[in-house]
Order: structure tokens, then sequence, then C-alpha cells
């Protein structure tokens, strides 16, 4: 995520707690997150996840879109989101994220492309309520699941339940680019 990004972000976050009238303690808590956590995404200081902002969305039962963008989705039949032109989140400098359902309104999941660079040697884990759907289209996913570590190719998928601790890397030297579908 750009440090404009992350503060623009921060802002929204923030703007939320404040129109609700919440402590960053009682989010932290209703959230899953330490306070200290928190507080370091409100100020934007912290890269914030993509789990942790959906998560977010639906503590303050509004859409992803709102936090990424700034604005309520609006498009209640459809929404085309052309080639390249979603909101990007990009995280830690390796993963690269762009939401594909962003300005469709009401939605039971979160569709995103995600690359993630090869220079990223370990994998970190998060977990986030509902399941997860991963498709790859290019280059090799290493994924963990728990104690289990898959190795996906083009044209592998996995469905799993994403309240078990998770991560993505690319394995090898190349980029791997892959179709993530996120539940609430």
């Amino acid at each position: 995520m750009t440090n404009n990004q992350r503060q623009l972000i921060a802002e929204r976050i923030k703007g939320l707690r404040d129109a609700s009238d919440l402590t960053p303690e009682a989010v932290a808590s209703e959230t899953g997150v330490t306070v200290d956590a928190y507080l370091s995404y409100e100020a934007g200081e912290a890269d914030v996840s993509v789990s942790y902002l959906s998560v977010l969305a639906a503590f303050y039962q509004v859409d992803v879109t709102v936090l990424l963008t700034g604005s309520d989705a609006h498009a209640k039949t459809f929404h085309v989101t052309r080639k390249g032109t979603g909101p990007i989140i990009a995280r830690r400098h390796v993963y690269h994220y762009e939401a594909l359902g962003a300005r469709f309104a009401g939605k039971v999941m979160e569709p995103f492309i995600v690359t993630v660079e090869p220079s990223l040697k370990e994998t970190h884990l998060n977990a986030h309520p509902g399941q997860e759907f991963n498709y790859v289209l290019s280059g090799r996913l290493r994924l963990t699941i728990g104690e289990n570590t898959l190795l996906l190719e083009p044209g592998d998928s996995i469905y799993f339940n994403a309240t078990v601790p998770h991560g993505m890397r690319a394995d090898g030297s190349e980029p791997v680019t892959f179709l993530a579908m996120i539940t609430a």
C-alpha cells in the first residue's frame, strides 16, 4: 500500500469510528486485534490486510468499497470491472490486490486478482471469518493452511476455511497471480 493510500484508508477507518462514537479499545476488541495494532492502522502507520478491512467493513455494516475508495458501491444488478481498473491495495511491496467487485453493492464475497512477488521468503499467516477460494492464473503458489503446505500451479484451485491461519507466497523466481474470492 502506498503511504498516501494507507493514509486515506486510515482516515476512513478513524472517520467510521468517530461517526459511531466508539473508542479505539472497543473497535479493537470487537474486531479481534490489539489496541496497538488498531491504533497503528488508524494512524496510517501500518498496512491493513484485506482480511481485516473486510472485518472492519462487516463491523461497521458498510461495504469494503467505503474503506478502499471512500464512496459507496451502487451497482445492484451488475458491475463490470475492466482489466486493470479495480481499486488497488499493495501490501508489503510484495502483495498486490486488485478489487474486482468494488462497485457492486451488498456483496457476499470479495473477488480480487492477487499478485505476489517472489521476493517474499517467509509465509505470513493470517486468518479471517468466512471461506476463501483461490484459482492460480500464472506462476506457482505456495499456500500454507494450518499445518499443511501445498504447491498450486496454473489451473489449480483450492477452497478452504479462512478461519484457519493461512498464507501465500510465490514459489520460484516468478510472481504468482491468482484469483481470490473471500466470503464473510
